[in-house]
């Protein structure tokens, strides 16, 4: 697996009804896209669930690596440089992914913690699977995912919810205005 995330940060008076519609033509594009489990077109809108500015986030997990390489490369990636400029782009070794038993995206949390150069990576990973089913057993969970961000030594975990965003849950806060699914029955 491979988890990645780029963001284009918008202006504060961006009309964001431009981004909906955006997502409303080119997210179902992605519904049948071979090696990736799933995509989430999310924004944050300045003011609202704790977040500073407008933003819209791109947030993937792929099944096969190459299949990242073959979006990047391709048509769909460009018209998102001809759109937006080339993003920087995060990208993560999923420690772990599961698939809970909510349907609808509404939301997404972005977690991240530090990990010292002491931490028990061995009891990490166990953490981490253990927390994840906990977290894939709520009902509003539609996926989850921890990975590891091996430049800066951070765990990153996504929640993607079906309840409306809530910035008490912490994090960073996204609302999902599509969720492209396509390999998601491979989750546990």
């Amino acid at each position: 697996m491979f988890a990645m995330q780029y963001s284009h940060r918008l202006p504060t008076d961006y009309d964001m009804e431009i981004i909906r519609r955006r997502v409303a033509e080119r997210g179902p594009q992605w519904d049948d896209t071979e090696g990736l489990i799933c995509k989430l077109f999310a924004t944050q809108q300045r003011n609202r669930h704790g977040a500073a500015g407008n933003a819209y986030a791109s947030i993937y997990l792929w099944s096969d690596s190459d299949a990242a390489v073959r979006c990047l490369i391709g048509e769909r990636f460009q018209a998102v440089i001809d759109s937006f400029g080339r993003p920087q782009i995060e990208t993560w070794l999923p420690l772990d992914a599961r698939r809970g038993g909510a349907k609808q995206a509404l939301s997404a949390y972005r977690d991240e913690r530090v990990l010292s150069a002491a931490t028990d990576r061995v009891a990490l990973y166990a953490g981490e699977v253990e927390r994840n089913r906990e977290i894939a057993a709520r009902p509003d969970t539609v996926a989850v995912w921890a990975a590891l961000d091996l430049y800066a030594w951070k765990l990153i975990r996504f929640t993607v919810s079906s309840a409306p965003a809530d910035p008490a849950r912490g994090g960073e806060v996204y609302d999902v205005l599509h969720m492209a699914r396509p390999e998601m029955g491979q989750l546990a």
